[in-house]
């Protein structure tokens, strides 16, 4: 097996990516859909899941140590406050881009144009259009029970008792220091636990793939061939020119070495389509790869994983002017306004799991009036290929969280340039 391990993982990971798809259709067409997806369901699926659960098994304590560590890191409290200020603008920042390419992509193709006709019979599915209050989701963030929010993965709320645990580490000083050495020493050990992890990845992202391409099957894909093509153009878009200006140019690093130390955490975000499952990955390749340090690592992304949601924004975009052109709806400048601001709103705090966006929708719809009617039909048109779209958003989500923490560790000296130059290592 050491032919195995001395290929390169993101290369192992791309080429079990390109297989899984390969085997889904394969085994789809020789099979019949329904059989080959019973079939993978039941013998390859589980070891996808297997290593989904590996890497849902770390989120908490990577969080939460490396959170904590990266606090003490920092040396003062004060730095603190300056690293949030530019990663919470930088964030909103590209939201914005996302938003404004999602409605030039969706303006342009035009995927909703005659797809009224293809929705009849569709069955409709309820959704939601009650969100949560800003009072509800700031209340939500400050922990009752700090043990109970590590329990039950509150990202939010352990990011917010991780600060103050760091921050009361730093201000109580030598009384504080053992205490911060066992979270560093921690944090190491979990880190060194996710690399173990992923000498798994190459198998649960074939497993994973290969489910996908076979219970969607190329019939289905063909139906909204538009969209997804629209949707994939836009989110390619938005990664080479938002996220390409701002290291390319704004940060002067070379834009491919970035995409190359970040292929791993892209091929898992896409293969899982779940940002959160993701984190432990892109935590270990922004330290590995890019350079990023602890403090900046331990602390940006963690957040950018629940906050920042590029893909999401856009997709949401989209879909409302798929919505508009297959149910006829005229837009005005306002509405477009209101989209781009509604869906760079809801898509702050999305959960960090499979079409959970799409269920967000109906939000973004209300601006310009559409039916309840309406919206139930095109979360049901929606649905059943939605994991091919959540996909590639989560992968861009993902990139962006590694852009972002990029450019403030750069800004705040916490980037090793040396190591962002040097070839990927995971």
């Amino acid at each position: 097996m050491g032919w195995w391990f001395k290929i390169k993982l993101w290369q192992r990971v791309l080429v079990a990516l390109v297989l899984g798809v390969g085997f889904g259709f394969a085994a789809s067409a020789v099979m019949g859909q329904e059989a080959a997806t019973q079939w993978i369901d039941s013998y390859v699926r589980p070891v996808g899941l297997m290593f989904i659960n590996l890497i849902r098994m770390l989120i908490v304590p990577l969080i939460f140590t490396t959170l904590v560590s990266g606090v003490i890191a920092m040396g003062k409290p004060s730095k603190l406050g300056s690293l949030g200020i530019k990663t919470i603008i930088l964030y909103l920042t590209t939201t914005f881009f996302a938003n404004v390419i999602g409605l030039v992509f969706g303006t342009i193709m035009r995927p909703g144009a005659g797809a009224g006709d293809l929705m009849a019979g569709v069955e409709a599915v309820p959704v939601s259009t009650d969100p949560p209050s800003v009072t509800e989701r700031l209340l939500e963030i400050i922990p009752t029970n700090p043990i109970a929010a590590l329990a039950d993965g509150d990202v939010l709320a352990i990011i917010f008792f991780s600060l103050f645990l760091g921050i009361a580490i730093l201000s109580t000083g030598a009384a504080g220091k053992p205490l911060g050495d066992l979270f560093n020493s921690a944090s190491e050990v979990v880190l060194k636990i996710t690399h173990y992890v992923m000498e798994v990845a190459p198998f649960g992202v074939f497993a994973l793939v290969s489910y996908t391409a076979a219970s969607q099957g190329l019939e289905a894909l063909q139906a909204i061939l538009t969209l997804i093509v629209a949707v994939y153009l836009g989110l390619i878009a938005h990664a080479v020119i938002t996220y390409g200006i701002l290291v390319r140019f704004v940060l002067n690093l070379p834009l491919v070495r970035f995409f190359r130390g970040m292929t791993d955490p892209i091929a898992v975000a896409y293969s899982t389509a779940s940002s959160s499952a993701t984190l432990p990955v892109t935590i270990a390749a922004a330290s590995d790869n890019l350079g990023i340090k602890k403090s900046v690592a331990g602390s940006v992304l963690p957040l950018g994983a629940t906050i920042n949601m590029d893909g999401t924004a856009l997709y949401l975009g989209i879909l409302a002017l798929f919505t508009a052109q297959a149910f006829g709806y005229d837009l005005t400048f306002m509405n477009y306004v209101m989209i781009a601001f509604t869906a760079a709103i809801v898509s702050i705090g999305a959960a960090g799991i499979p079409s959970a966006s799409l269920f967000l929708l109906a939000i973004v719809l209300e601006t310009f009036g559409v039916t309840p009617e309406h919206t139930a039909i095109i979360v049901g048109f929606i649905l059943p290929v939605d994991r091919i779209m959540d996909m590639a958003r989560t992968a861009v989500n993902v990139t962006g969280d590694a852009a972002v923490a990029t450019a403030v560790a750069k800004w705040e000296g916490e980037l090793d340039e040396e190591r962002f130059r040097d070839p990927a290592v995971i």
